[in-house]
């Protein structure tokens, strides 16, 4: 019989109970007893919920207070020095200051924390595990096994899953001298060989071991380290059966060495790596079992059943149903919990979709159709085949307007008129800004107020003279604000803004909002992607409202504040029955608008964030070419309508740079802000090693951590950031926007990050 599985699960709670509990932990107001007692109601509601929808193999351990990564790290006992960690145990408040750093108050010493960066291709961010060429690793957290047997005593026999070893040291950096991080394999072997023999012990039967690094670009170094980790592994606990889960994308020719590994299972996405079915069912040894990754688990889409089926099937006739788990293509992370909580959406788009409770249903239906027949499930059958088609055929998902002005788009409409150093010229002389032009990212802390004021709106509690009061007073505190401070390019702060994307989309055709659809970020930061499910368009003014306001308050410069069309696409949930660049286009068209309409009232600077860029490139370089040349199209497709004094700033974040220096370039932004700051600039060594020609304006403000950074830190940072940029082309920012920060670290931050400028300018 085929079983049912799920090899991860969103951990938030359906209100985001986890985010708040953490929140409100770290302010003091609960103690660890009542977080852990939040965190462990959380984990068996979710067993529950995976077992009364008929999964078999229900993971555990894929529950984390901050991050999956950084659990590891607490696992292995790779706790960098600067953190002072001496105990035998990882307790909570290292593993925090690791995820946040400490800020120095009350007597602490002052802490960076772990970088972040994006966890591959999606939208989660990880903590990146720092090493050492003398790193030593030992067993410092019994986190997974205590869940496994509190998910035991519960009543439910699960499927512990861990990062992979491989994956683990790969995902990390090196400090110090450079060395192979694979040198330290033989180093972290027994610290997993002692959790497989503590799970044999607690009565596992199987343990889930992600290695999505097998779906990469690998060296045969890396590839040929497979095989003998993974003998260790399997013959120090020989009672369990190890499924290998591989995820985001094809093996290709790593499948190989996925399927010669001495295991019991092998997961792969049918989903993101779709053409790989039949390399795989003639490459799979005759004993080994196949986890089929049918079910998205990265996007809101109902699966089509009868394409499902008949992969299934595909498999059924080479392997026989004993050896095979259906499965989603990966965790259920990346998914908003349950859609029957969305109760204002309408019903013709509730039935194209389903959430990750809905995707439980749907394996299990798959499951059950294999196991039972599909006669058993011939009701279920139609109606999805009924969804389908009414999707396929909607009129509300097809505009005919909008494809023909995406079929007319020029080569004139993608270039600016003059090069970058003609343009640059112009803007000097336009806008008259010092030497190290001090700015910010763009949003402003949200207080509470602010909040309130937006929901009080929107249930209509306010009306609409009421709130856009309400937004001046906000827009020209902060315009104030920044006046006093000194900072030479200011923003209105979006206070009327929700999300980056979702204030966007919200005033775009063709995208649908959730009420609770939310989906974890990076620790307790939750966000609500938009819903592509048409072709987009933008039926009036977006942004000019605001910002003509606060351009009226000052003679300063104030940016437009926009979200580029690559950024947009990628942190929505997209619709799949097109390709991703013909919705990313019609996107630019909608943003090339909202451009051209602040230019015309009088904003002279414009900034178009793309923070995603870098996240939307392919896992496999071979695909790199075609995804660059249409992102990069679509920016300038958005950004190129202005005239030639008008500035164009973008801003990326958590990027490696190097391998695609070429077509940031060719976006030919004048100005691109990057985060750098936890990495001590370590980024602009690829600007400088590639002679970067445009302005550019590196974070030296880390706004993920409540720390202050003091003037001296920041000083230090933008020396070392004009050894790499020449000075009349470096900028002044922070990292990111400041939205998630409190106005007590802004104020102090962004004065000393305004003072370090000055101090460094004046050495120039």
């Amino acid at each position: 019989m085929a079983i049912a599985s799920v090899l991860g699960f969103p951990r938030i709670g359906s209100r985001r109970e986890l985010k708040k509990a953490v929140e409100v932990f770290w302010k003091g107001e609960v103690t660890e007893d009542q977080l852990q007692r939040t965190a462990q109601d959380l984990r068996h509601a979710n067993w529950r919920l995976q077992r009364e929808h008929g999964i078999e193999h229900i993971p555990a351990n894929d529950f984390s207070l901050y991050d999956q990564v950084l659990d590891t790290t607490a696992m292995l006992g790779a706790i960098p020095e600067r953190f002072s960690w001496r105990g035998n145990t990882v307790d909570l408040d290292t593993y925090f200051a690791m995820a946040r750093g400490n800020s120095g108050a009350a007597g602490e010493a002052d802490i960076a924390p772990l970088e972040m960066t994006k966890w591959f291709d999606t939208n989660y961010h990880y903590l990146v595990p720092e090493f050492t060429s003398a790193q030593n690793f030992r067993l410092a957290s019994q986190k997974p096994i205590e869940e496994f047997e509190e998910a035991k005593q519960a009543g439910v026999l699960t499927r512990p899953v861990l990062i992979g070893p491989l994956t683990y040291l790969l995902l990390g950096k090196c400090l110090g001298e450079p060395f192979d991080r694979l040198s330290l394999l033989d180093r972290v072997l027994p610290v997993y060989e002692q959790v497989l023999q503590a799970f044999s012990a607690a009565g596992a039967q199987w343990i889930q071991i992600d290695e999505p690094a097998l779906v990469l670009d690998l060296e045969e170094e890396v590839r040929s380290a497979f095989q003998p980790a993974y003998e260790r592994l399997s013959a120090s606990a020989p009672e369990l059966s190890i499924l290998v889960a591989t995820y985001f994308g094809e093996l290709a020719e790593n499948l190989e060495t996925a399927c010669r590994l001495p295991i019991a299972g092998l997961h792969v996405d049918l989903v993101h790596g779709a053409g790989q079915l039949e390399a795989v069912l003639s490459t799979l040894p005759g004993a080994m079992h196949l986890s089929l990754g049918l079910v998205d688990g990265r996007n809101i889409w109902r699966t089509d059943l009868d394409k499902a089926l008949s992969l299934a099937r595909q498999a059924e006739l080479r392997i026989g149903p004993d050896r095979m788990l259906i499965a989603p293509s990966c965790s259920l992370l990346h998914c908003p919990l349950d859609l029957d909580l969305e109760e204002t959406l309408d019903g013709e788009l509730r039935s194209w979709l389903a959430f990750a409770t809905q995707k439980l249903d749907e394996i299990a239906l798959l499951t059950r159709a294999l196991n039972e027949g599909e006669a058993t499930v011939a009701q279920e059958l139609a109606a999805n085949r009924e969804a389908m088609a009414s999707r396929g055929k909607s009129r509300r998902v097809h505009q005919p307007e909008v494809r023909s002005r995406t079929a007319a788009v020029t080569l004139e409409m993608l270039r600016r008129p003059l090069s970058y150093a003609e343009r640059a010229r112009l803007q000097r002389e336009k806008l008259k800004l010092p030497l190290l032009p001090t700015t910010t990212i763009g949003s402003f802390p949200q207080t509470r107020e602010v909040r309130r004021a937006r929901a009080d709106f929107k249930a209509g509690r306010i009306d609409t003279a009421e709130y856009e009061q309400f937004i001046q007073r906000q827009i020209e505190e902060t315009v104030r604000f920044q006046e006093e401070i000194g900072l030479d390019v200011l923003v209105h702060g979006e206070a009327e803004r929700n999300d980056m994307v979702e204030y966007f989309g919200e005033q775009l055709e063709g995208f649908a909002f959730t009420r609770h659809g939310w989906v974890q970020s990076y620790g307790s930061r939750c966000v609500k992607p938009p819903i592509i499910y048409g072709d987009v368009s933008r039926p009036r003014p977006m942004t000019v409202q605001w910002l003509k306001y606060a351009q009226a308050l000052s003679p300063k410069p104030v940016k437009g504040m926009l979200t580029g069309p690559v950024t947009i696409l990628q942190w929505s949930f997209v619709r799949n029955d097109q390709p991703y660049e013909t919705t990313c286009r019609q996107i630019a068209l909608a943003i090339r608008d909202e451009v051209a309409d602040l230019e015309a009232a009088g904003i002279s600077m414009i900034q178009i964030d793309e923070a995603a860029l870098r996240e939307g490139l392919p896992l496999r370089k071979r695909d790199w070419a075609a995804y660059l040349e249409w992102a990069v199209e679509s920016f300038r497709l958005a950004s190129s309508g202005v005239r030639n004094d008008t500035q164009i700033h973008t801003h990326m974040c958590y990027s490696e740079f190097h391998d695609i220096f070429q077509a940031i370039t060719e976006m030919d932004a004048d100005v691109i802000s990057i985060e750098s700051s936890r990495s001590r600039m370590e980024l602009l060594q690829s600007f400088e090693d590639f002679d970067y020609p445009n302005e550019i304006g590196p974070g030296i403000y880390d706004i993920h951590s409540p720390r202050v950074p003091s003037r001296e830190e920041m000083a230090s940072l933008l020396r070392l950031a004009s050894h790499a940029v020449k000075p009349e082309r470096l900028w002044a920012n922070p990292d990111c926007g400041l939205k998630t920060r409190g106005w007590p670290e802004v104020r102090e931050s962004l004065a000393n990050m305004v003072h370090a400028a000055q101090e460094v300018r004046a050495e120039f």
